[in-house]
């Protein structure tokens, strides 16, 4: 725990410091910039840094004990930057006014607009905006990351870190376009593909972004074996599919206090996830009718989000996907159990399973 929070510590310091080394190349292009340098700090200051932590003891469990801190610090870091960049282009793909309980991007842009009093539309100029910001956070976490990777001590590891980053970008874009694909598509698939795509959504959108690469990377930083790097992905798979699988619940069930979205968001979004997929395989001919009715409609009352709440708890599908948590949780230890990694780090990796697999509504 001690060392985990002084990783956390660090990340945030290197972000920090990151971002006030650019701030001044921004700025001397135009005072106007400066919306751009303080809403990125806005997004990067916040979050449960899981990804770094996954990173940092993907590091340390295959890392000798005299290995320097500062690479594995700076590709956490990284992570992060590209974390922040990713929700808020998400937040954007999916209309979302919030993020952490506070306005999301193109919102803080809308209303800057609103309050200048300048022209056009509102809502426009704040996506617009956004869709900048997102960007120039992606072109930072990759400065981040060839900065770490210059000061790793081992050449061959530092490029497999930048494979396994490059991999993650990719994976995580093409999820995210299956995760929309899936909102609209599932009209015209068999009802009995829609569980498999929903799943297929999770490993890439997900699963392998949150944790998998995360692992891999730090691991590959410190010079892992092959072993070691195959060990690490058969753990962060399943864990990773755990954690979303969590998140979804969250989406739909979620106290807002806690999540820091609205409760019910994923319904108005029209996220057809697992847990969706599941109501409506178990559920009764009026719960698919009313998921297939209601989900996806950005307007949805209280009490239809009640409805909706209550036909999927019916359904049994909260159960059927609290079963799929825990058989993913208990594949993922069933790995670590056995992995050549550090004992030390296979206690703390094991630790941190549980606080992102039981996260409370």
């Amino acid at each position: 725990m001690v060392e985990s929070t002084r990783l956390v510590d660090l990340v945030h310091s290197r972000i920090e410091n990151f971002v006030a080394s650019r701030e001044s190349i921004v700025t001397s292009i135009s005072p106007d910039l400066t919306p751009l340098v303080e809403f990125s700090r806005q997004f990067l200051s916040g979050g449960k840094r899981f990804r770094a932590l996954f990173c940092y003891w993907g590091w340390r469990s295959v890392c000798a004990p005299d290995s320097p801190l500062s690479p594995v610090v700076g590709a956490a870091s990284a992570l992060e930057i590209f974390h922040a960049a990713a929700l808020v282009h998400d937040d954007i793909i999916d209309n979302s006014d919030t993020r952490r309980g506070a306005p999301s991007a193109h919102r803080l842009f809308d209303g800057l607009h609103a309050r200048s009093g300048w022209a056009g539309d509102d809502t426009e100029f704040g996506r617009a905006s956004a869709i900048l910001l997102g960007d120039l956070m992606l072109g930072w976490s990759d400065e981040l990351l060839d900065d770490a990777l210059l000061e790793a001590t081992d050449a061959a590891g530092a490029r497999q870190a930048r494979i396994e980053f490059n991999r993650m970008r990719t994976e995580v874009t093409a999820g995210q376009y299956l995760d929309i694909l899936e909102e609209r598509a599932w009209v015209t698939q068999p009802d009995s593909e829609l569980l498999d795509r929903a799943h297929r959504v999770i490993v890439y959108k997900s699963a392998k972004y949150s944790v998998l690469a995360p692992l891999v990377i730090g691991a590959a930083l410190a010079g892992a074996t092959a072993e070691q790097l195959g060990s690490l992905r058969e753990f962060g798979l399943p864990l990773g599919i755990a954690f979303q699988l969590r998140d979804d619940v969250l989406g739909v069930f979620g106290d807002a206090a806690v999540t820091g979205k609205p409760s019910g968001d994923d319904l108005r979004e029209g996220k057809r996830t697992v847990l969706i997929a599941l109501a409506r395989d178990h559920g009764s001919a009026e719960t698919r009718t009313l998921i297939d009715e209601l989900l996806g409609n950005p307007d949805l009352t209280e009490s239809q989000i009640v409805r909706l709440q209550s036909a999927i708890q019916a359904s049994g599908a909260v159960d059927r996907v609290e079963t799929l948590i825990a058989d993913n949780v208990a594949e993922a230890r069933r790995v670590l159990a056995s992995a050549p990694l550090h004992a030390d780090a296979v206690a703390e990796l094991g630790a941190l399973t549980d606080t992102v697999t039981r996260r409370s509504f």
